[in-house]
């Protein structure tokens, strides 16, 4: 192709070149034989058009003229007539479907374009009513030599000759080849001026990515209203001399299958798929082969992709999972594993001009959750820039002054530049200003980021957030997360955009719904919201407002050519009240399934005792004195810990049953029976033992029940239930320096509200509370007792272990037995709670009166001031350190006062025995030094103790990073809210929880 040439001349050299130049294979709607058409034909319909369009009053050289017309074969016609008569074609997008939305972009339209000619067909004519001043001609559906004018066109306009004749001037041509409109976030859309230069580079450019066989087809399947099928597809393939296929989008998404049979009729060597259309095919193949493995059938499709050599995919992000499970799919079939290419691409650079040829390789390499975008194609180079207010104007180091040039790794603005990037929009001069850099770098308003192979990843658009109380949330992240969490549902698509409701202070997450079919039965939508509900809270830490689209509302949504839907327009449309119908259906089947389930789950609830109408009242009771009220559905089979009861609220009704009965119940009984009616047998059988007289002895609060733990050593259980179902891996929570595990009821509780109860959790509980019943002599001991417990529960792994302070070091012992010798099993989960690995100088320092002290600290018996006064080297801390056990503990009983102890049902003794049961355990550390390593270590760091840091930085930086020393893989860190007593307590719960389970859903847990 010769230097300064125009489009024209690329369909003219290809008809010259005759029937080896390749040809147009066009399919009709839901038809299975395409017609063929030969370039050399589609220049002689063309030229006929052209001569048309020239003997037409009001038509100028290098004027717009908009195409608004559906079929492929009417578009590609008439872009060309267009071009051949040195007019500038404009191709109009599919309007909405929302009457306002469709009038405001064709005024908008009309008055960009200057009231330009508009070409569409008889059909669409009504929708063009309304006040505009387009000019519209129909054309029919023969030779379509002749144009008809609208009936809503001016008098004045109409009955121009047609007849064909000879130009009479000689023609003008003007630099662009084109406009390609862009989608308004309210329906003023802007024009992208296109040259015929940059198209050509950028035809040359992808061509050179991955050269295509001689004999390579390419497959459009969109509208070619869009860059891409017009660009990389349509002109393309006439650049190549090769054939192209055209399909329609409704055939293809409709029936997955029918994408794989076009590729291997065709021999189709590029063509592309954006990510929501693989994640429905490889559902669609999967589908398919177990209906054929259930049925008995034997002879199952094969398609031959051998030819394939590039599928692009591009309009939104492409997560992982799905490109890994695509590439699997399309290789199985003889397509080369990298042939799916994820890339980045813009109107404003003639579609994809940065393309990934590693994927997914690449992404599983580098445990990427997103597929890269790779690197830049001939003619494009890009940048990252961020603020550098040090730079000054004149210090010649940028010539885009307050910025710099971002380093590897580092999120900034991605600019590019080139010959494929456009100049300006059309008419829009504020715009076009804006839209580059003072030194003509194009910004491309996305936030992203080149690692230190130069590859791109993209880290969302700069407008493309939700902003929940400050907080800005990349929109494609939380909705990757969503698609996820419904992908086994009976879900079409999901669309994530944010909103805000009248009067209130913040944007929310909001999610459509478009399900596989209508009516939606009812438990469907409850599953769907509860995944979208469980995923949202996940990654934001709010709840988002769901709801389910009807069939007539899908016709609205605002989808682009390549199937990509505008957030902006769906917020828009939602606020209006577009979708106001739906939401009030879903929101009225939600309350009228759960008044359901209400009334089912009331059926089990009734006592069948008065021990447990009793028990039922005392739970209420302490449930009332809190925050929360128990639901009313709560009976004899809810668990406590559903209720959201804390340790205390434990300890609460423990001392309201002692009372009450005359006894002394264990809590580990209430830990190990926590509905009423399990409870309430359990306390039957104390009473009635023949050990009752042991359980009516003062003794310790914490004791066990005789029928499960004594003081004998061999009926000692250290495990703890805290969610006894579920089919994720179980996680196991070994307790802290004091011990006990009463800490980790908050955080099971919603643990299992946002896993929706779907993974067991487990304690372990320390020996040596019950009177006669010996403590632990060693770690060793301890961490032998632990995992026989845990094997006995769990046989075989993975394993999910996590310790909380102290019992990070118990949790990393075991992680080492489980995987070594003796068991060789998988241990994917350790998980420290602000504890680093070497620990035996803070061991020395915490003597019986510390332990004490921070046990006391631990029940709200003292202030954390007065904890830490008792660290530091004052008076008041000396003498409280050099204080005798027993007055240490009469200082410390004094100061909590007979009420408050009396809450807890806690007596002198009782918290002198929990207090030896502590410094037993720190003992055991004193001379600890941590040794091997582990294959997987989630360190989750909160404000330190002021004794062992200065900082939280310094916490992390000197003590907690050690931990690298002892992981075979790196160490991930997870900032945790609140201090190290406080960063699971109830101010803080939730949002550990949110981190806790995104950390066991990246091991894959």
């Amino acid at each position: 192709m010769g230097k300064g040439m125009v489009l024209q001349d690329l369909l003219r050299e290809r008809a010259a070149s005759g029937p080896s130049s390749g040809k147009l294979l066009l399919y009709p709607r839901s038809g299975t034989m395409p017609n063929e058409i030969s370039y050399s034909a589609l220049h002689a319909e063309a030229s006929l058009r052209s001569n048309a369009l020239r003997s037409l009053g009001g038509f100028h050289r290098t004027s717009p003229v908009l195409l608004h017309l559906e079929d492929h074969w009417d578009a590609i016609l008439w872009f060309w007539a267009v071009l051949l008569a040195d007019g500038l074609p404009v191709l109009s997008s599919p309007f909405s479907n929302v009457d306002e939305h469709r009038l405001q972009h064709i005024q908008g339209l009309a008055v960009l374009l200057q009231s330009p000619l508009c070409i569409t067909r008889a059909r669409a004519l009504p929708l063009f009513d309304g006040d505009h001043t387009l000019r519209v001609r129909t054309v029919d559906n023969s030779t379509a030599s002749t144009l008809s004018t609208a009936s809503n066109t001016p008098a004045t306009q109409t009955g121009m000759s047609l007849a064909t004749h000879q130009w009479q001037q000689k023609s003008q041509r003007g630099q662009w080849s084109m406009l390609m409109l862009t989608s308004g976030s309210t329906g003023n859309a802007k024009a992208v001026q296109l040259t015929h230069a940059q198209v050509l580079a950028a035809v040359a450019g992808k061509a050179s990515v991955r050269p295509l066989p001689a004999s390579g087809t390419l497959l459009n399947w969109i509208g070619l209203d869009h860059v891409a099928s017009l660009v990389e597809i349509h002109l393309q393939a006439l650049w190549l001399g090769a054939d192209q296929v055209h399909a329609y989008a409704s055939d293809v998404v409709s029936e997955p299958a029918r994408f794989l049979d076009l590729l291997s009729e065709h021999r189709v060597a590029r063509s592309f798929a954006p990510n929501f259309f693989l994640a429905r095919l490889v559902g669609a193949v999967a589908a398919k082969a177990t209906d054929d493995e259930e049925s008995g059938q034997q002879d199952k499709k094969r398609w031959d992709l051998s030819g394939l050599v590039a599928l692009a995919s591009g309009g939104e992000a492409n997560d992982t999972a799905t490109c890994v499970a695509a590439a699997a799919l399309l290789s199985g079939f003889g397509a080369p594993p990298d042939v799916l290419t994820p890339g980045f691409g813009m109107t404003e650079t003639c579609a994809g001009a940065i393309f990934n040829l590693a994927c997914p390789a690449y992404e599983v390499e580098h445990g990427l959750a997103v597929a890269a975008l790779g690197r830049c194609m001939p003619g494009i180079e890009m940048r990252i820039t961020v603020a550098d207010n040090n730079i000054s104007n004149n210090s010649g180091q940028t010539t885009n002054p307050g910025r710099r040039v971002a380093v590897p790794g580092e999120v900034g603005d991605l600019e590019v530049r080139g010959p494929v990037v456009f100049k300006g929009y059309y008419r829009n001069a504020p715009a076009s200003a804006a839209a580059f850099t003072p030194d003509r770098w194009f910004r491309t308003e996305d936030q992203a980021a080149l690692d230190t192979g130069g590859n791109l990843r993209l880290a969302g658009r700069v407008k493309d957030v939700v902003n929940i109380n400050g907080v800005k949330l990349l929109a494609a992240d939380v909705q990757t997360a969503v698609e996820r969490a419904v992908s086994d549902l009976a879900v079409a698509r999901v669309v994530l955009f944010a909103s805000r409701a009248p009067g209130m202070p913040t944007e929310q997450v909001t999610v459509a719904v478009v399900p596989r079919a209508w009516p939606t039965p009812t438990p469907e939508r409850a599953a769907v919201e509860e995944a979208v509900v469980q995923a949202c809270v996940l990654s934001t830490a709010s709840r988002p407002l769901v709801f389910v689209l009807g069939e007539a509302s899908v016709a609205l949504l605002p989808t682009s050519a390549l199937g990509k839907i505008s957030r902006a327009k769906m917020r828009a449309m939602f606020e209006q009240g577009v979708f106001a119908a739906d939401v009030e259906l879903h929101a009225k089947a939600l309350d009228e399934f759960a008044a359901a389930k209400q009334r089912e789950a009331a059926a089990g609830t009734t006592p069948a005792s008065e021990a447990e109408t009793l028990l039922l009242q005392d739970i209420a009771a302490i449930m009332a004195g809190g925050s929360t009220a128990p639901p009313p559905t709560f009976g004899v089979g809810t668990p406590v810990f559903s209720l959201g009861f804390t340790s205390m609220d434990l300890i609460r009704l423990k001392h309201r049953l002692d009372t009450r009965l005359g006894i002394s119940v264990p809590v580990i009984t209430l830990m190990k029976h926590p509905t009423a009616r399990s409870l309430a047998g359990a306390l039957e059988f104390q009473m009635s033992s023949s050990d009752a007289s042991l359980a009516r002895n003062p003794i310790s609060p914490h004791s066990s029940a005789p029928n499960t733990d004594n003081g004998n050593d061999s009926t000692y259980d250290p495990v703890v239930t805290l969610a006894a179902t579920g089919h994720r891996t179980p996680l196991w929570l070994v307790h802290p320096g004091v011990g006990e595990v009463l800490v980790f009821l908050n955080l099971s509780a919603r643990m299992g509200a946002l896993e929706q109860h779907s993974r067991p959790m487990y304690a372990l509980r320390a020996r040596g509370f019950e009177p006669g019943q010996s403590s632990f002599g060693s770690i060793g001991e301890a961490v032998e007792t632990y995992v026989g417990a845990v094997r006995r529960v769990q046989p075989r792994g993975p394993y999910a272990l996590a310790g909380y302070s102290f019992g990070t070091m118990l949790a990393f012992e075991m992680a080492k037995v489980l995987t070594g010798p003796g068991f060789g099993e998988e241990v994917r989960f350790v998980g420290s709670l602000n504890l680093p690995p070497h620990i035996k100088h803070r061991m020395r320092q915490l003597s019986w009166n510390m332990c004490l002290l921070h046990l006391a600290y631990f029940l709200d018996l003292t202030t954390e001031e007065r904890a830490d006064a008792a660290e530091a080297d004052s008076d008041d801390g000396s003498r409280f350190r050099g204080l005798s056990r027993a007055a240490a503990l009469e200082q410390v009983v004094a100061e909590a006062g007979a009420p408050k102890l009396g809450e807890l049902g806690l007596t002198r003794d009782a918290l002198a025995r929990w207090t030896d049961v502590a410094f037993g355990l720190q003992s055991m550390a004193v001379n600890y030094e941590p040794s091997g390593s582990v294959a997987a270590l989630d360190v989750f760091y909160a404000v330190p103790l002021r004794a062992v840091a200065k900082s939280r930085e310094e916490w992390l930086v000197v003590h907690l990073a050690r931990w690298a020393d002892f992981c075979t893989e790196k160490v991930r860190f997870h900032p945790a809210a609140g201090e190290h007593y406080t960063m699971i307590g109830p101010d803080h719960v939730d949002t550990f929880a949110h981190t806790l389970a995104a950390a066991l859903a990246a091991r894959g847990l």
